[in-house]
């Protein structure tokens, strides 16, 4: 067995396709990659992406480009992307949302999130916080579910605006405790915090970069995180799905290529970022930004991005969730 094994000759492997990579792929990249961001510039994700940006440079020798392409909850710049050639040379940096708007504007979308884009890698989380005002008679979910039934229709949860992360958290809540609570939506994060802490909304998932400031100077209070496991921003508090199993709903961040993308560059873009997210730098930031880093290899992410956009549409559907 062991003379036929070695017989294999590299001809042979060349021919099975087991080879090294193509030398496109290996040599990659040769001249600067456009990195596409859906979401304005100074924004956490803007913010998140250049930080990445700079450190594929350092670690490739090549410029790695933030394109912001705004507009329409991140669907124009995902179209672009899509669209794109699909010779390693633009990336897509997206959110949580790109799961939500494949059903929210499913009749309105030009491309095909699942089969038009493929995955890199999953590269952070972030929770979103239960929080309340500290008016509100409730220091964990389970008083928030008891006051909510005991008072129907009377508590109101705001969302920072419609189809977001948040706003799907709030019916998540709603839908799996057997709520009714009322949707008061804004038009961002800084109104609808605002709102809660003046007491003119009762319930929010704020982002947790916005929850650590005010839950710091005493302005709300924090009950609970959306993601499955404790954060590490707020190890002290518990998780949503301790009191609701199953619940989780926490705004991810993850890498796209354009369908057809040497699977070669492909992987040497996935072990970059899992390179880049060990980088004491990077670390430093996302523990300041209450992110988890969270590499994955291009199949979890598939897998993890399918559960999302069923879990997304289940809820959608089922509030009927509209956007104009």
């Amino acid at each position: 067995m062991k003379s036929l094994h070695a017989g294999v000759t590299a001809s042979a492997l060349v021919m099975l396709g087991l080879a090294a990579p193509p030398a496109g792929a290996a040599s990659w990249p040769e001249r600067s990659v456009r990195m596409i961001v859906p979401f304005g510039t100074g924004g956490g994700t803007d913010i998140q992406a250049r930080l990445l940006a700079e450190s594929f440079r350092q670690s490739t020798g090549q410029t790695f480009l933030t394109d912001n392409r705004t507009g329409a909850g991140g669907t124009i710049g995902a179209e672009i992307a899509a669209k794109s050639p699909a010779d390693g040379y633009t990336i897509l940096f997206t959110t949580a949302s790109l799961a939500v708007n494949t059903t929210l504007f499913a009749k309105s979308l030009k491309f095909d999130p699942r089969n038009d884009l493929m995955p890199i890698s999953w590269v952070s989380s972030a929770p979103l916080v239960l929080c309340t005002h500290p008016s509100v008679p409730a220091k964990s979910v389970k008083d928030v579910i008891a006051l909510a039934r005991k008072n129907p229709g009377k508590l109101n949860h705001g969302v920072n605006s419609t189809g977001t992360t948040s706003h799907l958290a709030a019916e998540m809540l709603k839908q799996q405790a057997g709520l009714d609570t009322l949707i008061i939506a804004f038009k961002g994060g800084g109104p609808s915090v605002q709102a809660l802490m003046t007491g003119e909304i009762d319930l929010l998932f704020a982002t947790g970069p916005v929850a650590a400031t005010n839950l710091k100077i005493g302005r709300i209070r924090c009950l609970a995180v959306t993601t499955a496991k404790k954060s590490s921003a707020f190890p002290d508090l518990p998780t949503v799905n301790s009191y609701l199993p199953g619940f989780e709903a926490d705004n991810w961040y993850a890498m796209f290529f354009p369908k057809g993308t040497p699977q070669g560059i492909v992987d040497r873009m996935n072990q970059t970022i899992k390179a880049t997210l060990r980088n004491d730098k990077v670390a430093k930031f996302y523990k300041q930004e209450g992110l988890d880093a969270i590499a994955s290899s291009p199949g979890e992410l598939r897998e993890m991005f399918e559960r999302e956009i069923k879990k997304y549409a289940d809820v959608i559907k089922k509030a009927n969730i509209q956007v104009q």
